[in-house]
This record gives C-alpha cells, sequence and structure tokens, in this order.
C-alpha cells in the first residue's frame, strides 16, 4: 500500500479498532445507513441502544417504510434532530418505490435519497459493498485537519475542499471498509477534540500539528454567535378521567412531528392560564399548580420552559381527538413520540428542572 497514511492507519485499527459494533453483525447497507443516521451528532455509546431496539422493531427497509410515523419517532426519541427520523422513513420509502428494497450502489443515487449527503453515501458504499468512498465525518475531519495542519473551520467552503481532497487522497483501493471505520475510530478514541492521545497515535510522526505543538488549534472553531433565549409555558391538561392532552407538533420545526404539550404565550401570567386555556382550547380548568421550570437548549437558541398542570373541570370534549390533539393516559402518551423533556415531565415533573 502506497499511502503510510494508510497502511500505519490500518495496523492500527487490526490491534485497536472497534470489530464488534452492533451494525458490524449482518453487516448491510440498511443497517449501516441506519447507524450512520444516528451517529449524526451522537456518540456511539448513545446510539448502540437505540440501534438495537430500533432494528428490532424495523429490521429491514420495507418495514421502516411501512411503519407509523409516532411508531418511527417513539423508537428515536431521545435521540434529538428528530428531521433524521423523518428522513430515514422518506429515504425507506424511496428505496422500496424506486430502488425494489434494494440500496443503490452509486454515490448519486445513495445522495438522492432523502436526508443522505455526501459522506453518508461514502460509508454505505464503503462499510456495505466495500466499494472505495472517501468519508468526511467530524472525527476524520478532526484527524486530517491536525494531520495536515489546514487551518479555519470546516464549515468555510475553502477548508472543506481540501479536507475534502484529503480524504480522496488517503483512502484506500484496498481493504475500505477496514480504513473507513479505522479513521472514525481513531478520532472516536484517539485524536479526540481535547486532550488528545498523541503518544497512541500510529499517524504522530507525519502529523503536522503534533509537529507544531498547536492539535488544539485544528480544526478552528466555528465563529460563536450568542444564541437567542426563547421562553413559553407548557400546560399539563388533565381530564376527569387522568388523560393528559396532547398536541402534534408542525412536521418541520422543532420537534417536527413529535407529540408535545400545548403551549400558550408567555405573554400570559400565572394567575391568566385559566382564561388562555379557555381562550385558546375552550377548557374550563381549576388554578393552576407550576412545575420548576427550565431551559432546554437547542442548536440555535435557548428555550425556557415554565410547565404548569391544571385539571380540567368541564368541557373536556369539547377538544376532541384529532390529527393534532389527543386525550391520552400517561402509559398511552410514553409510547408515542415525544421530546425528551416533555417524556421527563410526564414521567417525573419534580426532575423536570434538572435537564
Amino acid at each position: 500500500m502506497p499511502d503510510s497514511f494508510a497502511n500505519k492507519l490500518l495496523q492500527w485499527y487490526d490491534s485497536h479498532g472497534r470489530h464488534d459494533l452492533p451494525w458490524h453483525h449482518n453487516r448491510n447497507a440498511y443497517r449501516v445507513w441506519v447507524s450512520e443516521i444516528m451517529l449524526q451528532q451522537t456518540q456511539v455509546t448513545t446510539v448502540i441502544p437505540y440501534f438495537e431496539a430500533f432494528m428490532e422493531r424495523f429490521p429491514d427497509v420495507h418495514a421502516l417504510a411501512e411503519g407509523p410515523v409516532d411508531d418511527v419517532l417513539s423508537h428515536w426519541s431521545g435521540l434529538g434532530y428528530y428531521a433524521r427520523a423523518r428522513n430515514l422513513q422518506k429515504a425507506a420509502q424511496t428505496v422500496v418505490r424506486d430502488f425494489g428494497g434494494e440500496f443503490p450502489q452509486t454515490q448519486e443515487e445513495l445522495e438522492s435519497l432523502t436526508g443522505i449527503g455526501r459522506s453518508t453515501a461514502a460509508a454505505i458504499l464503503a462499510q456495505a459493498f466495500g466499494i472505495r468512498a472517501a468519508i468526511l465525518d467530524g472525527n476524520v475531519k478532526r484527524v486530517l485537519a491536525r494531520y495536515h495542519a489546514i487551518p479555519g473551520w470546516p464549515g468555510q467552503t475553502a477548508v472543506l475542499k481540501q479536507l475534502w481532497q484529503r480524504a480522496e487522497e488517503h483512502t484506500p483501493e484496498q481493504r475500505v471498509r477496514d480504513y473507513t471505520q479505522g479513521i472514525m475510530d481513531l478520532g472516536a478514541m484517539v485524536c479526540t477534540r481535547s486532550r488528545p492521545v498523541c503518544e497512541s497515535c500510529p499517524l504522530q510522526e507525519g502529523c503536522m500539528a503534533y509537529a507544531q505543538g498547536e492539535t488544539s488549534l485544528y480544526p478552528g472553531s466555528k465563529p460563536k454567535k450568542a444564541k437567542p433565549e426563547k421562553t413559553t409555558w407548557m400546560v399539563i391538561l388533565e381530564d376527569g378521567e387522568g388523560r393528559i392532552l396532547l398536541e402534534r407538533r408542525p412536521p418541520s420545526g422543532i420537534w417536527g412531528g413529535l407529540w408535545s404539550l400545548p403551549e400558550l404565550d408567555p405573554a400570559y401570567g400565572a394567575d391568566e392560564l385559566q382564561e388562555a386555556c379557555e381562550q385558546s382550547l375552550g377548557l374550563d380548568c381549576g388554578e393552576p399548580e407550576l412545575i420548576s421550570g427550565f431551559r432546554h437548549t437547542f442548536s440555535h437558541y435557548h428555550l425556557h420552559i415554565q410547565p404548569a398542570r391544571l385539571n380540567v373541570t368541564g368541557r373536556a370534549n369539547t377538544v376532541a381527538d384529532s390529527d393534532h390533539l389527543k386525550w391520552l393516559h400517561r402509559h398511552e402518551a410514553l409510547n408515542l413520540g415525544l421530546p425528551a423533556p416533555i417524556r421527563s415531565l410526564l414521567t417525573e415533573p419534580e426532575q423536570a428542572a434538572l435537564l
């Protein structure tokens, strides 16, 4: 193998890499694809139990394509970035409809599927089919940025172009499946974001950042911008049968398609919540019981959530079950796709402030 980078990396992988991850067993394009989508923005240790539960419920692309969207979101609940789950099912439906249930084996066709970009398509080609294709996930970007001392934030077009060029250069013709897993493992286990274990790195000798003693400079950080702060009331409305009112969020945006608690304008004071529930939902409610508020951080803003519990004293049937509103007992609600903070509020409201 002419490239010493790939050669050294593969030698390290043989001795120190991860060879027994769940998606390595019964390896096929479907299992590789689901694992890759789950691993976006999420660590391996977190993903493993979600992956195993997801595979048990949706063992193949046909099961995922045909499954109820609430079931898909329920099995994704807690992983965050819920657009990934919705896109996953859309792509599965396309594979079944347009490709006869078989994943295509070209970069272009894979990238045509919803939610699959260049690196994910390459990972499927390499991991599932053994086809040479260069990947560039967050771990790989870090390894290459340090090894070649490429300055700047990888989100910048010029920097990303350099990283892709290096990724293509180093990807070998043989053992591409092992190389792909190996370079991801190296970034996750050795060339970590903070305090990299350079003394254990097989690429130390050629690493320019290490030679400079400046590994912390690579890759460059994203320019910081203060996140805006938003506030909302979330109301736990319980009727005389012990049922909770849930509201499905719009298909796009934050928590898209998930079931959540009804929200009220933060301009209302605590003593106005009864009136607000009547105006917004047509419900007569008792005095509100405030629950400790907490802050939930999204990728682009902080949301201050102030929960309140109100008993519905009459006219609960004025809010009928529909596509976006449901009265459910707690155990039924917990089987739906719920955002993690809402799940916590419905199970242990006194602990929600710890989120």
